[in-house]
């Protein structure tokens, strides 16, 4: 593409109440949003950054506002940018100028089926077993719940979940927060209540004794995983993988990194940083047919972007052009 203009800044957002996880809480959510403009059309799209990977706003826009314009697309992208946040918002930005151009959606540029609906997990923050439990009965009618665990006294916070939501299907996410012992001992409590699938149990580049230690319930890779390059590494530790467009570096490469998972014979989860219904809509065409879907950004937030995706019993539907697409 040429003659394209691009504009980075910095949007925050209110979530609806305190979220923790075992890395932190906050009240807040700090996006980059990236408009790229070919002078008729605009495309848009969101990343946020991650601390956890040495991201932060004011980084990651002046690594997008240093980008040459001449000849940008999503290939020379790719080999302009490192997989992170700021590459995703700017190849989101450039799918959705492709779509706006072309009159066609997104998923029709990617050779994609026409996407649905996904039931999509609802995030309970770490906090104390009687708060979680009457978080888990306030959410009881859905039908997926992923718990965040990750310190001490995990077992009493996801009983007391269960206690609230008997019949909700349940993920647990330790963002990284046990010790290989510490997950051998939980694992058997988790089987028996009916936790579905563990997500990083053990630090990045700290869980080879995945391999070593009985795997009873899927174990997702999430900050084990970023793009196609992560795979080798997993083999024999992980059953899931969790593909998240701030890691892959947008939706070209969660695409890529999805399709050589399951080649590979991993599962699939979709995943995504706190974010807005349009940082979601792109991350939804991954999702599609996967094990778990967990793009409820725009439900822990007081405020959105306009035309914002519909959540229903059917799930999260995917965006109208009007958002993104």
């Amino acid at each position: 593409m040429s003659g394209l203009s691009l504009t980075a800044r910095r949007d925050v957002f209110r979530l609806r109440e305190v979220f923790t996880i075992s890395r932190g809480s906050r009240t807040e959510q700090n996006v980059v949003t990236v408009e790229i403009t070919d002078g008729t059309h605009r495309g848009w799209g969101e990343c946020t950054p991650y601390a956890r990977y040495d991201e932060t706003v004011e980084g990651v826009i002046a690594e997008i506002e240093a980008l040459p314009m001449a000849g940008l697309d999503r290939v020379t992208l790719s080999a302009l940018m490192p997989a992170g946040a700021a590459r995703n918002a700017v190849d989101c930005a450039l799918w959705d100028l492709e779509a706006k151009r072309t009159g066609k959606r997104v998923w029709e540029l990617a050779g994609l089926a026409k996407p649905g609906p996904e039931i999509t997990a609802f995030t309970l923050s770490l906090g104390e077993p009687a708060s979680m439990r009457a978080k888990a009965a306030e959410n009881a009618f859905r039908p997926l719940l992923k718990i965040k665990l990750g310190g001490e006294g995990d077992m009493a916070r996801l009983e007391a979940v269960r206690e609230g939501a008997p019949r909700s299907r349940i993920v647990v996410d330790a963002n990284e927060g046990w010790t290989a012992e510490e997950y051998a001992e939980l694992a058997p409590a988790l089987l028996r209540l009916g936790v579905a699938m563990v997500e990083q149990p053990l630090p990045a580049g700290k869980d080879e004794a995945l391999a070593d230690v009985a795997r009873p319930l899927p174990v997702c890779a999430d900050e084990s995983c970023h793009d196609r390059a992560s795979l080798p590494a997993l083999k024999g530790r992980y059953d899931m993988i969790n593909i998240k467009l701030d890691k892959t570096g947008g939706l070209t490469e969660a695409l890529a990194l999805k399709a050589q998972a399951l080649a590979e014979g991993y599962q699939v989860m979709t995943g995504c940083m706190m974010g807005t219904s349009l940082a979601m809509a792109p991350a939804l065409l991954v999702a599609q047919g996967g094990a778990v879907t967990d793009l409820d950004g725009p439900l822990l937030l007081a405020e959105d972007r306009d035309a914002p995706l519909q959540f229903d019993a059917a799930g999260v539907h995917p965006s109208e052009p009007a958002l993104w697409g």
